[in-house]
């Protein structure tokens, strides 16, 4: 099975919700793979290298688990055309394909939020309506986020998207109170019931945050 992993924005813990989703299906014994759909700002594939290692999934195959990397840090479409190359979907869509033939579980990162092009005329929204498969959403727990994840999560309602959980990122916390309460005005806006709380801890993932994954997890599928 596909999911897509997409942001309210840049830098609201895609990757460590990834990886942490990523470690929750493999404790529920299930065969798992990540994919960066699009690396930028690197030489590497970063993001795809943290799911690895926080998950425990041993080596990635990078020709399909990441199959663009860029080295300046901005949209896919732009840091594409800095290098004089063009994003191919067919090819994504076919590197996504692969994946899913050789794990029961395939969990996509996407690039920043929706509407982040990875064409001229191809958005991160477009790809994932291509796919047609459910989607979970990662917020911070930061001032502006009730707008922020309302918006991301009814535009993917109104594509006749699933949106199977939102993964709601405590480490911009400053205010506990703003904290909870947005998150209630969030759940009340969307009618989004399935939530994981969850704190960007790089360095590793707890048991007790693994586990509350796969209860949450568990509540979905």
């Amino acid at each position: 099975m596909i999911f897509f992993i997409t942001g309210t924005d840049t830098g609201v813990g895609k990757t460590y919700a990834t990886a942490l989703l990523a470690g929750a299906f493999k404790a529920l014994g299930k065969s798992v793979s990540t994919q960066k759909l699009v690396q930028t700002g690197a030489t590497s594939p970063e993001d795809l290298e943290v799911h690895y290692r926080l998950a425990e999934l041993g080596a990635p195959a990078q020709k399909f688990s990441c199959p663009y990397v860029f080295s300046y840090p901005a949209a896919p479409e732009t840091a594409a055309a800095l290098e004089n190359k063009e994003i191919d979907l067919r090819f994504l869509k076919k590197c996504v394909e692969e994946l899913s033939r050789a794990f029961e579980v395939v969990l996509i990162e996407g690039v920043g939020g929706l509407y982040v092009p990875l064409t001229k005329d191809f958005t991160v929204l477009d790809f994932i309506n291509l796919l047609m498969c459910p989607v979970f959403v990662v917020s911070a727990a930061r001032l502006g986020t009730i707008n922020h994840t309302t918006l991301t999560i009814n535009t993917l309602k109104q594509r006749g998207l699933f949106v199977a959980g939102l993964l709601y990122n405590w480490h911009f916390a400053t205010d506990e109170f703003l904290a909870r309460k947005s998150l209630e005005d969030i759940k009340r806006l969307t009618g989004i019931e399935k939530v994981l709380p969850f704190p960007t801890i790089e360095e590793k993932i707890p048991e007790d945050l693994l586990a509350r994954a796969v209860r949450f997890l568990e509540g979905i599928f």
